[in-house]
């Protein structure tokens, strides 16, 4: 046996297998949900649906302009329809709300392992639009998305080049306000 595949690295039959066992109760969640859509296909929605409740949700609260701009990315990830969006949104809500201490990275890890560098980037680029949702983006949304692209394999410079484009959305530089998440 090689050491590839004893890692769980070799033979794409068995790893196609393998993965799914190693789901999050998360994933399989939300994944379950969308059964017209190929396994692959849903594994990889559910992460970033959970990715995206995990930055929205850093706050405390996830409001509705933060929800209807995760359905709306939702949808057009995968040409959802918009109550389908809206389901797994609600369920990644609800995942993140119910176990986002003990999700949070293990999720995002399976996302990293799922997906290439250019949708991690889009994951990040999403992650933004949906912390300035309601037009600002607190210290703890800014944070969690720090945390988020270390975690998908960002550095820091990376990750404050996006920031960047959201500057006027950072609670931080906005006078007078404290951020309302």
């Amino acid at each position: 046996m090689s050491l590839l595949r004893f890692l769980g690295l070799g033979g794409e039959k068995k790893r196609a297998a393998t993965e799914s066992e190693r789901d999050t109760a998360t994933v399989r969640k939300i994944a379950s949900r969308l059964e017209r859509l190929d396994q692959e296909t849903a594994r990889y929605l559910a992460a970033f649906a959970y990715v995206l409740a995990r930055v929205a949700h850093a706050d405390l609260s996830i409001d509705f302009e933060e929800t209807a701009v995760m359905e709306r990315i939702v949808s057009e990830l995968t040409e959802l329809a918009p109550e389908e969006a809206s389901l797994v949104v609600e369920i990644a809500k609800s995942q993140a709300r119910l176990l986002g201490g003990t999700e949070n990275y293990v999720v995002t890890r399976q996302f990293r392992q799922i997906s290439t560098r250019e949708q991690r980037g889009k994951l990040l680029e999403c992650l933004y639009a949906v912390a300035a949702a309601d037009g600002s983006i607190t210290g703890p949304e800014s944070g969690e998305i720090v945390a988020i692209a270390e975690e998908l394999g960002f550095t820091r410079a990376e990750a404050n080049s996006l920031r960047s484009a959201y500057r006027d959305k950072l609670s931080e530089f906005q006078s007078g306000s404290g951020g309302s998440g």
